[in-house]
């Protein structure tokens, strides 16, 4: 049988409070200046959804108004967001002089 002690291990604190992130929803605003296509093609390279997925939020957003793409913390939503700014116009419309429009919000207000 052994003299040696246990090991002592360094204490661990349980409070995860500070460790939680707030959750935020990337929206995406409906306009007239963007095709489906568009919509569809930025939602698959931005996003990575499958071109179903990237239509029903297309559908989405053409009938309500908004669609909720993503929740997530607040530095990723931001990301997302600022790609969806800088997409550029819509080259099947002429009159698509820019990107889409989306907003951030923190999802417990939309809860």
């Amino acid at each position: 049988m052994s003299s040696r002690s246990a090991t002592a291990y360094p204490e661990v604190e349980d409070d995860t409070s500070e460790q939680i992130q707030p959750l935020y929803h990337v929206i995406l605003l409906n306009d007239d200046d963007h095709t489906y296509d568009y919509v569809i093609e930025m939602l698959q390279k931005i996003f990575g959804f499958s071109e179903s997925k990237a239509l029903s939020h297309a559908v989405e957003v053409d009938t309500k108004g908004t669609t909720i793409l993503l929740t997530c913390e607040l530095e990723q939503a931001e990301h997302k967001r600022d790609l969806i700014h800088s997409y550029g116009p819509d080259w099947r419309l002429p009159r698509s002089l820019g990107s889409m429009a989306a907003v951030v919000e923190p999802a417990a207000a939309s809860a």
